[in-house]
Formats: C-alpha cells, structure tokens, sequence
C-alpha cells in the first residue's frame, strides 16, 4: 500500500515537472515570432547601396546619404516600401538628401532591365559599358541640382522582374562622380529568402527543445540519486 502511494506520488510530481518543463519550452518558443520579424526586417532590404538602418531606408551614395521611399499610390495607398516593388503598376520613388552636400551635385536618376539576371549583388562593373547600360535603360530622369534635397520619379511597370536603379551625383567642385546601384524586383516573391528564414527557425525550436529536455532529464537523475 506504501508502494502504491509512493508510486502515485512520483507519478504527479514527474506529471508536474514535464507540465512545467512544456510550459517553459512554449514559453521560449513564443520568442521565435520576434526573431523571425527580426530577420526579416533586416534581411528583406539589403540590396546592393539601399539597406535599412534604425528603421530607415538609406542608400548609400559614395560616402553620402539619401532616404530612400518608394509608393504605389494606386494599389498601396501611403504605403512606404524600401526597394522591393509588390505588384506592377505606377510607382513613385522618392530621395530625400541627409547629406548636404548632394544639394550642391548634380544629380540623375536611372531605372535598367536586369537583363543579365544579375540579381541582389549587382555593383556597378556587373553593368557592363555605357552603351550596355543605355540600351537596357527603361527610364532616365536627367542631371539637375535638387536644393531642396528632394528627387522624385514616378514609372509604370507593366511586368514583373528584376530591375537595377542608378542614381550618379557629381561634384561640382572636382567633377568626381558617385555612384549608387541598387537591385530590386516587382511583382515576385523572394521565397528563398524566407525558406533560410523558417529553417533556422526550426532548427532553433528543435535546440530549445532537446535543451530543456536534457536538462530535465538530468535534473531528474539527480532527484533519484
């Protein structure tokens, strides 16, 4: 009889220890939504000279900078996006200078056709000549000085793809150039870029749970020592 109450006993505590083991393995794994937002968020723009830093969308120019906003106005209302374009149509782009200094250059702005499929990791020398880069332009916005530190351009889109911006500002003073290449796509869905995303999070919930599991594990052991 003894034996049966102390077996009965054992039985709860193991029953309340693995329920409090579960509920600290669950209480973990609420985290994973938060990672998973952080590496999107960090990830999902970080096309060649545009990321995002402290929750802004910076392209980088030389050693200058610009915030960088696109919209589709028609279809996303006031949504700003960085970069990526989610479907095809009309879309504004807009740069506002952060470095005074590119008030006083001029400055142009270019949309070309990824037509050597380049992708994400295009830079400059990927372009090919002049003439390579004119014969894939699809839109030119020409060189102006922009005081105000504010450059606007609006296209259409008629077809889903990739596509490679070109903003090349001039100083006035030596004549040097800077320039800004940054990839991006409209209307497509990077689905790659979320599968290393998901993968690493099962990976992780897998860890957590064989952590805590051993760890109880042994922590049993030793009660029964």
């Amino acid at each position: 009889m003894v034996n049966r109450i102390i077996a009965v006993k054992s039985c709860k505590v193991s029953f309340m220890s693995y329920k409090h083991l579960i509920k600290r393995i669950f209480s973990t794994l609420l985290l994973l939504p938060l990672i998973t937002i952080s590496l999107l968020a960090s990830n999902a723009w970080s096309h060649g000279g545009v990321s995002v830093e402290d929750d802004m969308c910076l392209l980088r120019v030389g050693p200058y900078k610009a915030h960088f906003t696109g919209y589709q106005p028609e279809v996303r209302a006031t949504q700003e996006f960085c970069e990526d374009i989610p479907v095809v149509g009309n879309a504004i782009f807009v740069l506002d200078f952060i470095s005074d200094d590119l008030r006083i250059m001029k400055t142009d702005f270019r949309i070309i056709k990824d037509v050597n499929e380049i992708g994400n990791k295009a830079v400059l020398e990927d372009l090919g000549s002049e003439e390579d880069i004119e014969k894939a332009t699809i839109f030119y916005k020409q060189a102006a000085l922009y005081p105000r530190g504010t450059v606007n351009a609006e296209y259409r889109f008629d077809t889903e793809g990739r596509y490679i911006g070109i903003l090349k500002a001039i100083h006035p003073d030596n004549g040097r150039e800077y320039i800004s290449v940054f990839p991006f796509q409209v209307g497509l869905i990077n689905y790659m870029r979320y599968f290393w995303v998901f993968f690493m999070i099962t990976a992780v919930s897998i860890a957590v749970f064989v952590f805590f599991l051993k760890r109880h594990k042994a922590a049993e052991n030793a009660d029964a020592a």
